[in-house]
């Protein structure tokens, strides 16, 4: 039962609450991976969760107090970001609270609260990074049920308006909700649907994921504690374009609660994704870790490195995770990812799993597309990589970063190149193995 540790300010004092649950259309935006660097674990999505803004309200909509957005803008000095893109990571998990966006349902955002949300988004996807923007609302807003108090027009609207935001920039991904709990997992189910088909309405074409109930723990998809199973009710998930998969999280201390510095074994994680996994496979579904944590002790950071090397042993069925947690608040918390000092024990344990190339000269090989706002996709297939003024940019599209021999970029069948094949989101069929290795970030 997954327990994510929130913070919350109440009565003047902050304090650390732990969350008590037991855990292809034609006009469909590409996904833009011109910038996306070629990990050793060939999962495409690799990174932490910048917590922070979802601050100072609990898992039952309790609390109005103090947060923060991990920007510089609004948390001065604020530099994590890069520290961790430098590190090999291409994604961030964004937090923030639903309540604070749209004060009142089916009404307008706020728009200095827009303004927040997306500033922090663009600084993030313009260091070529992936945003998951995730409404940390646990099935919930303020003390609400999404499907019963709130209903699914609501959070149909509210979805509609984020993708009328966000819909075009190919960088983000759409987190529906933070772990729903204590709701129908039909009701959830329900609701969900409704999201899934307001995006698709306002033409966004977005990778969207999809919690379970339960506190989406992944070695509970199959109980029935919380109602009808993850495994059996989500088989009701609905996406017209197909573009969908399904998020789970992950704690290893020994209630799977995340709210211990302990883990209970090496081989912990491994053992409590399986059934997830098992699911995702004899479905034919795709799923995503966006939670997973411990502390820093050698054991931890064993099981740290033992839970993504299942995602990677796995990799037909996951496509990435994201670590919990790091921001400008986070300070000395155990999970803490933020530097101190160097690198944190658990930075240390998800190194090898980054694997960031390295460029013929022994540095980094980045995809830093010119000015302009032209990404390196399009600069490449304008034949643009040649010209004098290109030397510097876009490296790894343009070819221009050393790479194992046996790591080619074998362009299939049918007069397409890589970088259009991975412009178009195809990286992932399974007519593609083989083929553009290379640009699709599969290189060992």
């Amino acid at each position: 039962m997954k327990k994510e540790i929130t913070r919350t300010l109440l009565a003047g004092s902050l304090s650390l609450v732990g969350c008590i649950g037991g855990a292809d259309s034609e006009s469909m935006p590409v996904v833009d991976r011109s910038t996306d660097a070629v990990g050793s674990s060939g999962l495409l999505y690799r990174g932490v969760n910048l917590a922070g803004a979802e601050f100072g309200i609990d898992p039952w909509g309790n609390g109005n107090g103090s947060y923060v957005y991990p920007d510089p803008s609004y948390a001065g000095g604020y530099a994590s970001a890069d520290y961790f893109v430098q590190k090999g990571m291409n994604t961030f998990r964004l937090p923030f609270r639903w309540e604070r966006l749209q004060p009142t349902r089916g009404q307008p955002f706020d728009g200095g609260e827009l303004d927040k949300l997306r500033s922090t988004v663009n600084r993030l996807t313009g260091k070529g990074a992936y945003v998951l923007i995730d409404p940390h609302n646990y099935a919930r807003y303020r003390a609400g049920v999404v499907g019963a108090a709130v209903s699914n027009t609501d959070f149909a609207d509210f979805w509609g308006r984020l993708a009328q935001e966000f819909g075009k920039n190919g960088k983000v991904l759409f987190g529906l909700m933070n772990e729903p709990h204590d709701i129908s997992t039909e009701q959830w189910v329900g609701a969900a649907n409704a999201a899934i088909s307001a995006i698709r309405s306002a033409g966004a074409g977005n990778l969207i994921l999809v919690p379970g109930n339960g506190w989406t723990g992944a070695h509970t998809w199959g109980e029935s504690w919380y109602g009808t199973s993850n495994a059996q009710a989500l088989l009701a998930i609905q996406d017209p374009w197909n573009k969908v998969a399904f998020e789970a999280h992950q704690y290893l201390d020994d209630d799977s609660s995340g709210t211990k510095a302990s883990c209970a074994g090496p081989n912990v994680g491994s053992q409590r994704m399986q059934p997830f996994t098992d699911w995702l496979r004899q479905n034919g579904k795709k799923g995503f870790l966006g939670e997973f944590g411990g502390g820093p002790d050698g054991t931890c950071a064993s099981a740290i490195g033992d839970i993504v090397s299942h995602l990677e042993q796995n990799q037909d069925v996951y496509l990435g995770w994201t670590y919990w947690a790091a921001g400008p608040w986070w300070g000395n918390y155990f999970t803490s990812l933020e530097p101190s000092n160097g690198d944190r024990p658990q930075m240390t344990a998800l190194l090898p799993h980054l694997g960031a190339p390295s460029s013929g000269g022994g540095g980094t090989c980045a995809d830093t597309p010119p000015a302009g706002g032209f990404t390196c996709a399009q600069q490449a297939g304008w034949g643009k990589c040649g010209e004098a003024w290109m030397q510097g940019y876009c490296d790894q599209t343009c070819g221009r970063c050393s790479q194992p021999s046996s790591c080619a970029d074998t362009v299939p069948p049918g007069g397409y190149t890589c970088t259009q094949q991975a412009g178009w989101g195809k990286c992932g069929e399974p007519w593609m193995q083989g083929y553009c290795s290379q640009t699709c970030g599969r290189c060992q």
